[in-house]
Parts: structure tokens; sequence; C-alpha cells
């Protein structure tokens, strides 16, 4: 199903989690839980992986992660502020101590002249941390869109993990 190249990037963040006692938790939209899904194809990623919210929904952002409908009524669902506040919900209904947050639009449909298909948001939050924002917009076609999402998810994570630095 994952690609080797992915797996050991998965099998990095598990490792780096498990030396720094650090649990994670996914809030995943247009990924649909394909990082929770990588991270759990990883032995041992129990001891690390608290849970993972897919949030598909406005209203499962919402009711799962606590995100204010207002919020996401005024800046829309695939925004900066969303992707933080998932982030941010994630860590604070979970047992985790670093989360990773993604919402974009996947495509094909769905895309507007201001967001367009492949502009996608991700925050990572931690405790004590600031949350950190990414934004692009990734091209191809829905899997590689989503894909190339769950691939920064990673990388975003090795670097705070890495570094320490949000």
């Amino acid at each position: 199903m994952f690609d080797n190249a992915l797996l050991e990037d998965a099998k990095e963040i598990i490792e780096l989690c498990r030396r720094g006692d650090v649990r994670l938790a996914t809030a995943e939209s247009c990924t649909g839980g394909l990082i929770a899904g990588l991270l759990t194809a990883i032995p041992g990623s129990s001891n690390v992986l608290d849970r993972g919210f897919v949030t598909y929904s406005n209203a499962a952002k919402t009711e799962m992660l606590g995100v204010a409908a207002m919020l996401i009524n005024i800046e829309g669902a695939v925004s900066e502020k969303v992707a933080r506040a998932m982030a941010e919900g994630a860590l604070t209904r979970s047992a985790a101590d670093l989360t990773v947050a993604v919402t974009g639009i996947a495509g094909p449909g769905g895309g507007t002249a201001r967001k367009p298909v492949g502009l996608v948001h991700l925050a990572v939050a931690g405790t004590g941390r600031p949350t950190r924002h990414h934004a692009a917009k990734f091209p191809g076609d829905r899997a590689a869109i989503r894909d190339t999402a769950t691939v920064t998810a990673l990388a975003m994570l090795r670097t705070v993990l890495q570094t320490g630095v949000a």
C-alpha cells in the first residue's frame, strides 16, 4: 500500500518519538487518515500514536476537535486558522504531546480562484510550543495531492522532533 520511502519516513518519525518519549495524534481532513495509516504500518507504533482524528466534514472538525463553527464559516475549512485550530484541538482532546493537522482541496472539484485545487494547509502543535503552519499548492491529481500532503506532514513532524522548534 505504501512505498518504501514513505515507510522509512514513518519509521523515522516513530523512532524519534520513541527516543524523545513523545506521543502523537493526527487531525486529518483531505488526507482522510493516510498519515495515521502510514504511522500504524510501522511495528511498535502503538507506543507512540495515541489516536487519529479523521474530520472530513466541518461538523466533525467542530464536534471532534472543537474548531469553532464561526471560524470555519468566516475563514473556510481550508485556511491557516482552521489548520492551527485542528492541530491545537487534537492536542487538547488527546493524550498526545505533538499533533499534526491537514486540511485542503484534493480535487478534482471544489477549488475556486481564491482556493484552488491542490491548496493544503498543515499545522503542527505541541505541548509548550508555538503552533507551526505551512501552506502550499501541491500539483497533480487527487492521489498525488493527498500523498504530497502526507509527505509534508511527516517532514514537519521530523523537523519539530529533530530540532525541538515548532
